[in-house]
């Protein structure tokens, strides 16, 4: 096989953004489409045309998609609630499956991916695109180094306002909305714990033992904002949400690490994932792009109390050296893809997998343990913050399993004696 042949599946806001990333991929070929509206499909299908020439088989019914012989694999990117059985008819019908991220409504959905993965062995990955990022590729390369000692607790965050976007479900044919409405949960934890997970080699020679969530009072920053002008759908002004503004989720693992997630999509605020590493020799911080390490003299003096952050703002940049290749060569047309380039090296991965005969980068347990966050933390906030139980998705095989991060990272030697980095001290 030289290309693949791809359906996809799933054509709002996301599915037509893959679409267009997959477009400037070589190694695929977008031969069918798949949503329920026919505006979205002939709209995919018009930039397939342009772009490549050629016209996709336009699908309303995912299965008619998965009996098409000429499809090879699919990127499924539907509505949350749909991604477990898509999956599923996907790897039983034999063709490679990439998948969206979401939490799963019950562990059982994560137990259904994990068997047809066994029962068929067909390949799937799930598209968590900030395990492509570059800071937190950066880091994990750091950690593989050893730069940052022994990792102790790692942090992250979903914290994204869309009130305007949850409240305009109806109005755009938008998923989120019915969740907030009916549940209260880390509903989207896999963009802060993805790359957290990778670190820890979690399903790898580790593992996430338990879970803790509480939640703030349920819907006060929806409810509040559908009282307000800035409502895109005034039939929702009275509507009572139960997801809480703020969720916290802390995970314990095997290896004595303690992972904190935070959900927080409901309140006004600026964008950010707040991914932090500590470790023994130093930590990272994405809000800031700053890398400190305790053979750094100067993070001895950014310590201390006279001194001010702002000199050390993105001095993780002294570090690129740690970067794969895929950043380091990274051209602007391709961070343009897409959430700066984490969408096109994501699908390039995918297909390099296919192509290669190589394992998944972000495998069938990793999917299954990351999104069993989702109905674990459910369970959690009803029950007063309880401890919940991580399920051992690869049956004891964490044991054995060797690590694997989601793309190749360089070998770099530490640099000794009277080397400095930009602020003029030794890095040793």
């Amino acid at each position: 096989m030289k290309t693949i042949n791809v359906g996809i599946i799933g054509l709002g806001p996301r599915g037509l953004g893959l679409t267009r990333t997959a477009l400037v991929c070589d190694e695929c070929n977008i031969v069918a489409l798949c949503d329920v509206y026919g505006d979205r499909m002939e709209k995919a299908q018009a930039d397939v045309m342009e772009k490549r020439g050629t016209k996709p088989v336009l699908y309303p019914n995912y299965k008619d998609l998965l009996l098409d012989p000429n499809v090879d694999a699919v990127i499924i990117a539907s509505s949350w609630d749909m991604h477990t059985r898509m999956a599923v008819d996907a790897m039983k019908a034999g063709k490679y499956t990439a998948v969206e991220v979401g939490g799963a409504y019950d562990v059982e959905d994560c137990w259904q991916l994990v068997r047809a993965y066994e029962e068929t062995g067909t390949p799937i990955m799930m598209l968590e695109n900030c395990c492509f990022d570059r800071f937190e590729l950066l880091c994990t390369s750091l950690v593989r180094a050893g730069r940052l000692g022994k990792v102790l607790y790692c942090q992250g965050a979903y914290a994204h306002e869309l009130r305007g976007e949850i409240l305009g479900g109806y109005v755009n044919r938008h998923y989120r909305l019915k969740n907030y409405i009916h549940r209260n949960c880390e509903n989207y934890p896999t963009h802060e714990l993805g790359p957290i997970a990778k670190i820890l080699n979690i399903n790898r020679g580790n593992k996430m033992l338990s879970l803790t969530s509480v939640a703030t009072k349920g819907g006060v920053g929806l409810e509040a904002f559908a009282q307000s002008d800035k409502n895109p759908d005034p039939s929702l002004k009275d509507t009572v949400f139960a997801q809480g503004d703020i969720v916290v989720t802390n995970i314990t693992c095997a290896g004595g690490e303690v992972i904190t997630l935070r959900l927080d999509t409901t309140l006004p605020r600026t964008y950010s994932r707040e991914f932090t590493v500590r470790g023994t020799k130093g930590f990272c911080n994405q809000d800031t792009n700053m890398v400190m390490l305790e053979s750094d003299q100067y993070m001895h003096e950014f310590f201390h109390p006279e001194r001010t952050v702002e000199k050390y703002l993105n001095c993780a940049e002294q570090y690129t050296e740690y970067l794969p290749d895929e950043w380091r060569n990274i051209t602007p047309e391709e961070k343009a893809l897409g959430h700066g380039g984490m969408d096109y090296l994501e699908l390039k991965a995918f297909f390099r997998a296919i192509l290669r005969g190589e394992e998944m980068p972000v495998d069938v347990y990793d999917m299954a343990a990351w999104m069993a966050i989702t109905p674990l933390s459910e369970q959690s906030i009803a029950h007063g913050g309880m401890p919940q139980a991580i399920p051992d998705f690869t049956r004891g095989r964490w044991i054995l399993r060797e690590p694997k991060d989601v793309l190749d990272l360089p070998k770099v030697e530490t640099k000794s004696g009277d080397d400095k980095n930009e602020f003029g001290y030794s890095r040793k």
